[in-house]
């Protein structure tokens, strides 16, 4: 029985837990230890095999009572931690309970059936002592599950059908079901297991120790140990230990591990640079800004795995399938075993045999772990290429997607504006003076476009001199004291305010906007002194990007807080529709227009913070950011590398894994169909109901598994076929 103690919050506890490998034992779990005092709520995750168990210090049970709960399901814990890198343990196979439960049932076929040739008098005995002896820990398993009032198990129907076999004096076939049943879930563990490895993985590109810099001297330590502010050298070819920032130095850094970007980038002092990247050219100083277990890629894993236990809405709805279809199948069986010897002339014996193998074959086990491990799978190859998505709700959601709504600066355009024009309007002031005035005021801000200005005023060789008084004007420029003069920044939106224009200038700026650029206008009093315009150029990779999201069949639309023209001008060379001087709140309502049109489902790519109120609004939000907070915690999904091509990526994994799933569930319905029959009717017996059981787990899981080797080519994607390859 659950309780809750209101003056207290509840206390979690992490195990990992090793044989949990499908949905059935993440229910027998979950139903086990939510019936204890105490307990609050329990989520159990056969994807990355750990059980989260919410509950109350006053009157919960303690750790040994539910290791000791957990033991008498068949279940072992591993450890008890919440790190990530616990749940890469990876032990060989024959080193597991199913490992040895193979071995263990096989060797005992294979004596049963030597006794037999060697002393046929012996019969069936050698048989039944094999069944018995590997039934012992599938019956604890059962047994467990059945105190718990969880009768309907996969143990507990493995039971049933060996025992009957046995009853019915088919002691071959129950050794050899027993067996297979070993097989098929040692098969079922090992490949969940290397899924749960693709992703702990990650952890390991973290190296174990790092040169610290103490007073001095140079030590190794272990990089868990690494606190912020500490300093570390990062040598040429080291992978650096942790998040951290550059103090001395300047190297191309590999971030392919992180974000799988394959081109290395140039980092300087105060660049940030990420633990399991790799330093390439010159030794580094590093101030260490994260600890171990806040590190880039522990969060990384630690998403993904919070994701990966996050039931997408197809896996929802085979869960309760499952639920109800156990017991149907239960009934089945038993009308299957009473009805035909009262109807017909079949043998009780015949019957009761059916009944048995319709057990068997009739198990969801291929069912209920074809959603779960194609959707891991597709979350771990993300994640493996900088791809994070949050959850197999917002998985399933991305592969939808109809339109996606971007932002233009820093997502479609580099980012980094350049000054292309600088103009005087007035006989006193040539264009140095007007450049010189307009960088002086916007000295200390941070905005690209006064960055732009004062650092093309540096690289002309001005001298700038001291603004004082400097001030926002919201939403329309700055304004501060230049030697004296009293001036301002305008936009042209809000130029009219202080200045009228002559038609001459009014056209120029026009055609300036037109051109693309954005304009600065310096303004003293009521006269118009001159103009900057800066341009901030489309990215590299952003037609290409565009290109790709066409050829999936999603419109890409550009929403921006630039003005109109400008805008238009930029959305004109991209090919794509755009639209201008819009503030947050504008953006969210374009979002939920197109929503209510039916233009959706929707895609928002910013950059998590500007455009909170339109990445809420859409139906993904998609945040594109290096590694920063921002993109790893805000979005529904976030581009670990900065390319626009990982939004195509996203929508193309996506599609990649929904046909993984329908695949799949085709797959174990359709075995499920054909056997259920040929077991009705006598053609397939009892040992051949295991083995189709059996390979159709293991074909859904492979078949998952070809996931892992997912590979997109923006230039092949295309709409509805397969676009990114998947290899084994």
């Amino acid at each position: 029985m659950k309780t809750s103690t209101p003056t207290t919050a509840p206390t979690t506890l992490t195990l990992r837990v090793e044989g949990m490998d499908c949905g059935g034992c993440e229910r027998k779990v979950v139903s086990a230890l939510e019936r204890l005092e105490g307990i609050e709520e329990v989520t159990a995750s056969s994807v990355t095999g750990s059980v989260k168990i919410h509950h109350h210090d006053h009157g919960a049970p303690s750790r040994k009572t539910i290791e000791g709960i957990l033991n008498e399901l068949g279940y072992q814990v591993a450890s008890h931690d919440g790190q990530t890198r616990a749940s890469g343990a990876s032990s060989s196979w024959w080193q597991t309970a199913k490992g040895r439960l193979v071995i263990i049932t096989g060797n005992l076929l294979i004596v049963a059936f030597a006794l037999r040739l060697a002393w046929p008098a012996l019969g069936n005995m050698p048989f039944i002592l094999a069944t018995l002896v590997g039934l012992i820990p599938i019956a604890q398993s059962a047994w467990g599950a059945l105190k718990m009032r969880n009768p309907f198990t996969i143990e507990m129907l493995m039971c049933i059908a060996a025992l009957g076999a046995l009853a019915i004096n088919a002691a071959a076939e129950a050794a050899m079901v027993v067996f297979l049943f070993a097989v098929g879930e040692l098969l079922e563990g090992v490949a969940a297991s290397r899924a749960r490895r693709s992703i702990s993985a990650l952890a390991n590109l973290t190296p174990s120790t790092a040169r610290l810099m103490d007073n001095g001297h140079l030590r190794d330590v272990s990089a868990e140990s690494l606190k912020p502010g500490q300093r570390v050298l990062v040598r040429p070819g080291d992978r650096v230990p942790c998040d951290g920032r550059i103090l001395v130095g300047t190297s191309d850094i590999d971030e392919s591990p992180v974000n799988g970007e394959s081109i290395p980038r140039s980092r300087a002092p105060g660049d940030d640079i990420f633990a399991g990247t790799v330093n390439l050219d010159a030794a580094l100083e590093v101030e260490v800004t994260r600890g171990a277990d806040d590190n880039t890629i522990a969060r990384v894993i630690r998403l993904v795995e919070e994701a990966q236990a996050a039931k997408a809405p197809i896996a929802r709805f085979i869960d309760r399938f499952a639920y109800y279809y156990m017991p149907a199948v239960v009934l089945l069986a038993l009308l299957m075993a009473i009805v035909p010897p009262l109807v017909s002339t079949m043998a009780w014996s015949e019957s009761i045999y059916r009944a048995l193998a319709l057990l068997l074959i009739a198990c969801p086990c291929a069912l209920v772990i074809s959603t779960p491990a194609a959707i891991a799978a597709g979350l771990s190859a993300g994640a493996r290429r900088g791809l994070l998505i949050k959850g197999g709700a917002v998985l399933e959601q991305l592969g939808k997607l109809r339109l996606v709504a971007l932002d233009k600066t820093g997502t479609l355009t580099a980012g980094t504006p350049r000054v292309t024009d600088v103009e005087s309007w007035i006989a006193e002031e040539d264009d140095n003076s007007v450049l010189r005035l307009a960088a002086a005021i916007e000295r200390d801000s941070s905005h690209p476009i006064a960055t732009a200005i004062v650092e093309h005023a540096r690289q002309s060789g001005i001298n700038l001199p001291t603004a004082t008084g400097g001030r926002a004007l919201a939403g329309r420029g700055v304004s501060g004291q230049v030697e004296g003069r009293e001036l301002s920044l305008m936009t042209p939106r809000h130029l009219h305010e202080k200045v009228i224009l002559e038609e001459s200038l009014s056209a120029r700026i026009v055609a300036l906007e037109e051109a693309g650029k954005s304009l600065a206008l310096l303004v003293e009093g009521e006269r118009l002194l001159g103009l900057i315009a800066v341009r901030d150029e489309p990215r590299e990779d952003a037609i290409e990007g565009l290109a790709a999201l066409s050829r999936l069949g999603v419109q890409a639309v550009m929403l921006s807080g630039d003005n109109a023209r400008t805008v238009a001008a930029t959305g004109g060379r991209l090919g794509i529709e755009a639209y201008g001087e819009l503030m947050p709140e504008d953006k969210a309502a374009y979002v939920r227009d197109w929503q209510a049109a039916g233009r959706g489902p929707i895609g928002k790519v910013g950059d998590g913070i500007n455009d909170a109120p339109a990445l809420a609004a859409a139906d993904v939000g998609i945040a594109m950011g290096g590694g920063t907070d921002v993109a790893l915690e805000t979005a529904d999904a976030a581009l670990l590398k900065n390319r626009v091509t990982g939004i195509a990526e996203l929508i193309d994994l996506s599609r990649a894994t929904l046909r993984n799933v329908k695949t799949n569930v085709v797959l174990a319905l359709g075995l499920k169909a054909i056997f259920l029959v040929t077991t009705a009717l006598g053609i397939t017996g009892m040992w051949i109901a295991v083995m189709a059981d059996t390979g159709a787990t293991v074909l859904v899981t492979l078949n998952a598994m070809r996931l892992l080797g997912y590979r997109f080519s923006p230039s092949t994607a295309m709409t509805g076929l397969s676009q990114g390859k998947v290899t084994s």
